[in-house]
């Protein structure tokens, strides 16, 4: 009788979520390998169970390895869990591609909108690989790294066109302190993902100028009102805009030490520059990368998202901190929607 082989993902790659992801998927039973681009850093975490990059002082479980080759990486991969900036997605993916095996499901991790193109991250997936977006899934919600690595419990959405896909997602992430939920709609969770990361850096913005928790609520409501309004103009539920995926993920970010988006933006209320906050925050910040993106998904699909669009102009430096609270302020009041 043959034995039965385990699950096995493949992570890419070894930053401070993909590594988070990777520990979940082994804690629930999976063989995690992760490709990291730094050979000491796969190094460590084959010799010493633990990534020095990001979390030097959490042990990892022993069914995670790493490995600098991807082709070894995607070897026999049940799930590819593609952790990476969203505007290098297109061209590592593409390289990446050739090694994916036929029946390997892949799993986004990416809360970001595409420049040049506006597409998600589960369109570039689709367009680069030629795979159905019945095998693509998104994993979305309010997930700090650094908690999940420490064990405290958290939730989130895993996203499929195609429901037995999702539920099999939804089976590799579940552990005792790591709970996800089932969802078709992929839209409203990417788009909520997304989007809330460009309402953190208004929300830091308001706290870095020592504006307080009213201001800071204001932000939080408008924004969810104008995420949900641009998910619903692009066929999504609103309900998942009130699920973990929207306000749930939304709420972390905006409201945490630990969130990079928030950080930066307060970087930029207390008067840094969009490039001295980039150095001051040393990782990937997607909403910066993303804001000019969903404006264009806005403006393409007839949505008013004066959020957006007053963080868009702030990174851009078409208007001060000063002209962009006015910006918000002096709006004609109309109904609450």
């Amino acid at each position: 009788m043959s034995q039965h082989r385990s699950t096995r993902a493949a992570v890419f790659s070894a930053g401070s979520w993909g590594t988070a992801v990777a520990k979940i998927m082994a804690d629930a039973g999976t063989d995690v390998i992760a490709h990291a681009r730094r050979s000491e850093i796969a190094d460590a975490i084959n010799g010493e169970h633990r990534n020095p990059g990001y979390f030097p002082d959490v042990d990892l479980p022993p069914t995670l390895t790493a490995t600098t080759d991807p082709a070894a990486a995607l070897d026999g991969a049940d799930f590819l869990v593609l952790s990476i900036p969203a505007q290098s997605l297109r061209e590592s993916l593409a390289s990446w591609a050739p090694h994916i095996g036929r029946d390997t499901v892949i799993v986004s991790l990416m809360k970001g909108i595409e420049r040049d193109t506006d597409l998600r991250a589960s369109e570039v997936i689709t367009e680069v690989t030629g795979i159905p977006a019945e095998r693509v899934a998104v994993l979305s919600g309010p997930n700090l790294a650094r908690e999940i690595m420490a064990g405290q419990p958290a939730a989130a959405t895993v996203a499929c066109p195609d429901e037995a896909t999702a539920i099999r997602v939804q089976q590799a992430y579940h552990t005792s302190y790591f709970r996800p939920y089932t969802s078709t709609d992929v839209t409203g969770c990417e788009l909520g993902g997304a989007v809330k990361n460009v309402i953190a850096l208004a929300v830091g913005i308001a706290s870095g100028m020592g504006l307080g928790h009213n201001a800071q609520a204001m932000l939080i409501t408008r924004g969810l009102a104008e995420t949900t309004r641009l998910a619903v103009a692009m066929g999504a539920h609103p309900a998942t805009l009130a699920g973990l995926a929207g306000l749930g993920d939304l709420i972390a970010t905006c409201s945490s030490p630990l969130s990079r988006n928030r950080t930066f933006g307060t970087h930029l209320g207390k008067g840094l520059s969009v490039e001295e906050a980039t150095a001051a925050t040393q990782q990937t910040t997607e909403g910066v990368k993303s804001a000019e993106a969903i404006l264009g998904l806005a403006q393409a699909h007839g949505v008013d998202m004066p959020i957006t669009d007053v963080v868009t102009a702030l990174l851009n430096g078409k208007v001060t901190l000063e002209q962009a609270t006015a910006a918000l302020m002096q709006r004609p009041p109309k109904p609450e929607r």
